[in-house]
C-alpha cells in the first residue's frame, strides 16, 4: 500500500530515495533508486535497509553503531553527507551522497526518508530545504492515508473501525475526533468523542448519544454535513446564536466542554447515503484549521466511509444469519429427570452460520432421539442443507418404528435423491428409561466423532462402538448398533469437530485433551459443565460447533 501510493511522488525527486518504517524496513522506493542500486522494488521491499544496503567502503557490513544514517535516524535528526557506500544488486558498490530526514508514518510511528544520488565530486548538494518543506508533508499525507486504509479495512466492526481512526488522527491532526453516525432508522448518534488524554486516546461518553434526526434546512455545518453537503470549518463562534435544532444545541455544548477553538467537519459517505460526519478539533494546538487541510480530512472520511458501509453490512448479514441459526437449532424438550443443555458456537471468521447441528425430540413409543450432525461448510449453503437434512431425519426417525442404524441407512441412501447435501457426518441415539431406572442409550455412528461419557466421579471414555462410513459415499456397507447404559448421574457429551481439531494437533490429541477436560469438571452444574467445554475449543480453530451434553438422574 505504502510503496504504490509514495513510490510515485518520490519519483518526483530526480535522485533516489526509499523510505522506512520505526523497524527499518523498507515501505516504498522509488524508480531511480531501483536504477542506482540495481535491486528492483520487489527485491527491497520488507528488508532491513541497513543490512541491505549500507556498506564500509571495503564492501564488509557497516555495523550499525557506526553507520552515520542510522545514528540521524535514531535521534531524529535531519542530516546530509558527501559520500557513503551501497550495496548494489550486482555485488559491486554505489558511492553515493545521501539525506536522510525523519517521516512520520503515524501518529504513533515515525520511520525516515533517504535520498541519495551518485556521488559528483563537484560537491552538489540534495535540496534538503525543499525535501522538507514540499516532498515531506506529502509524502506524511500519503502514509497517513494508506496506513487509514489498512487499519480501517482489517475489521468488521463499526466501533473497532472508530476506535483505530481515533488512534490514527489524534493527535497528528487534531486534539479531538467527533463522529456522528445516521442510524438505520434515520436518528443522528453520536458515537464517538475522544482526545488525548495522558498519551493515549480517551473517549468521553458523557458526551455521547442520541442526537434525534438530521435536521431538513439548518445551515449550520454539521446540519450540512450530515445532509452530504460539502466540508466546512467551524468554531464556538458558529453555535453561539439562537440554535435552530437540537444539533445545534448538541454543538454548542461540545464546544463548551472540549474547549475546542477551531474544527473542520466533513461528511462521511458510503455507496449509497450519507453515513454520518467527522469533526476534527483543535483546542491545544493553537494553530486555526484552514482550507488547505480540507482535502486531507476529506481524503480520510471517503476511506472512513467504505470501512463503515462494509462494516455495517457485515452486521446487517450477521443479524439475519443468527437470527436463521436460532430458528433452525430446536428448543430442548423438557423430560422428567433428565438435564440436557445444548450450546451453538459459529465459526470465527464466517457469517455466523453453519452447518453443524443439534436435535432432541421424542419418538411415538416413548423414546427419545438424540441428534449430533455435521454438514461441510460453514456459510449459509451449508446451514440450509442442515436445516433439510434434520427436517428429512426427523420424519425418518418418526415414522419408521426401527433401530437407529436402519433408520440411518434409509436416510442415507435417500439423501442424493432429496437433498443437495452431497457429504455429511452424524450420530442419531435412542435414549430410553429401563425398569430398573437406569437409563438406556442405543446407537449409530455415521462417520462423526465419537459420544464421551463420564461419570460422576471424573471417570471419562468414548463410546466408540457402532462407527460406519459417513453420510453420502453411497459405500453400500451395513451399519451397526451399539448399546450401553448410562451410570447414575453420569454425563453423555455429543459434539462436532469443531471442539477437538486444530491445526497444532491430531485428532487424537483434541480427543485426549477433551477427554481429559470433561473428567474434571465432571462435578460441576451442567450449565458451567457444558460453557466450559465450549470454551475449551482450540483458539486457532476455524469451525463451527454444536454441543449436546444430556445428565441423567
Amino acid at each position: 500500500m505504502l510503496q504504490r501510493l509514495l513510490g510515485g511522488t518520490l519519483d518526483r525527486l530526480g535522485a533516489g530515495a526509499y523510505a522506512v518504517d520505526a523497524d527499518w524496513a523498507i515501505v516504498a522506493v522509488n524508480a531511480q533508486a531501483q536504477m542506482l542500486l540495481d535491486r528492483s522494488a520487489e527485491d527491497l521491499l520488507g528488508r532491513d535497509a541497513h543490512e541491505v544496503l549500507h556498506r564500509q567502503a571495503s564492501g564488509m557490513t557497516m555495523p550499525r553503531s557506526q553507520c552515520a544514517i542510522m545514528e540521524a535516524f535514531i535521534a531524529g535528526q535531519v542530516r546530509q553527507e558527501a559520500q557513503t557506500f551501497f550495496a548494489r544488486g550486482d555485488g559491486s558498490l554505489l558511492t553515493a551522497s545521501w539525506l536522510v530526514t525523519p517521516l512520520r508514518l503515524t501518529a504513533q510511528e515515525t520511520g525516515a526518508l533517504v535520498v541519495f544520488h551518485a556521488y559528483d565530486p563537484a560537491g552538489v548538494a540534495l535540496p534538503a530545504s525543499t525535501i522538507q518543506t514540499g516532498l515531506l508533508p506529502e509524502l506524511e499525507r500519503l502514509a497517513l492515508l494508506a496506513e487509514t486504509t489498512t487499519q480501517l479495512t482489517a475489521t468488521l466492526d463499526v466501533n473497532e473501525a472508530l476506535d483505530r481512526l481515533a488512534r490514527l488522527i489524534v493527535p497528528m491532526l487534531a486534539d479531538w475526533i467527533v463522529v456522528d453516525l445516521i442510524t438505520e432508522t434515520g436518528e443522528v448518534r453520536r458515537t464517538l468523542v475522544a482526545h488525548e488524554d495522558h498519551g493515549r486516546v480517551s473517549r468521553r461518553a458523557d458526551l455521547q448519544g442520541t442526537l434525534l434526526s438530521v435536521p431538513e434546512t439548518s445551515p449550520l455545518p454539521l446540519s450540512r454535513a450530515l445532509r452530504g453537503a460539502g466540508s466546512t470549518l467551524a468554531t464556538p463562534l458558529t453555535y453561539q446564536g439562537p440554535p435552530d435544532s437540537h444539533i445545534a444545541v448538541a454543538q454548542r455544548r461540545l464546544f463548551d466542554a472540549t474547549g475546542m477553538h477551531s474544527a473542520v467537519i466533513a461528511p462521511i459517505r458510503g455507496l449509497r447515503e450519507v453515513l454520518g460526519a467527522l469533526t476534527l478539533g483543535r483546542s491545544k494546538q493553537p494553530d486555526p484549521y484552514t482550507t488547505a487541510e480540507i482535502p486531507l480530512l476529506e481524503d480520510i472520511t471517503r476511506r472512513a466511509g467504505l470501512a463503515l458501509d462494509n462494516a455495517r453490512l457485515y452486521q446487517r448479514q450477521r443479524k439475519v444469519a443468527e437470527t436463521m441459526q436460532s430458528h433452525l437449532l430446536p428448543q430442548l424438550p423438557s423430560i422428567p429427570g433428565l438435564e440436557m443443555k445444548a450450546r451453538y458456537l459459529s465459526a470465527p471468521q464466517a457469517s455466523q452460520v453453519g452447518g453443524d447441528w443439534y436435535d432432541v425430540f421424542s419418538l411415538p413409543d416413548g423414546a427419545l432421539a438424540l441428534v449430533i450432525g455435521d454438514v461441510a461448510g460453514h456459510d449459509l449453503d451449508a446451514a440450509a442443507g442442515m436445516a433439510q437434512l434434520r427436517n428429512i431425519l426427523r420424519a425418518y426417525a418418526w415414522s419408521i418404528q426401527e433401530p437407529p442404524d436402519v433408520i440411518v441407512d434409509r436416510f442415507d441412501q435417500a439423501l442424493p435423491h432429496i437433498t443437495d447435501v452431497t457429504m455429511a457426518t452424524m450420530i442419531l441415539g435412542r435414549l430410553q428409561p429401563q425398569t430398573d431406572g437406569q437409563w438406556q442409550l442405543q446407537w449409530t455412528n455415521a462417520g462423526h466423532p465419537p459420544p464421551l461419557l463420564i461419570t460422576h466421579d471424573g471417570q471419562a471414555r468414548y463410546l466408540t462402538s457402532g462407527h460406519g462410513v459417513l453420510l453420502g459415499t453411497q459405500a453400500g456397507v451395513r451399519r451397526t448398533d451399539a448399546t450401553n447404559t448410562l451410570p447414575p448421574r453420569s454425563t453423555l457429551v455429543l459434539y462436532t469437530d469443531g471442539l477437538i481439531e486444530s491445526p497444532r494437533q491430531s485428532i487424537d490429541d483434541g480427543l485426549e485433551r477433551l477427554r481429559r477436560h470433561a473428567a474434571h469438571l465432571a462435578g460441576h452444574p451442567l450449565d458451567t459443565f457444558t460453557d466450559a467445554l465450549l470454551e475449551s475449543r482450540p483458539t486457532d480453530n476455524d469451525d463451527d460447533v454444536a454441543l449436546l451434553a444430556i445428565r441423567v438422574p
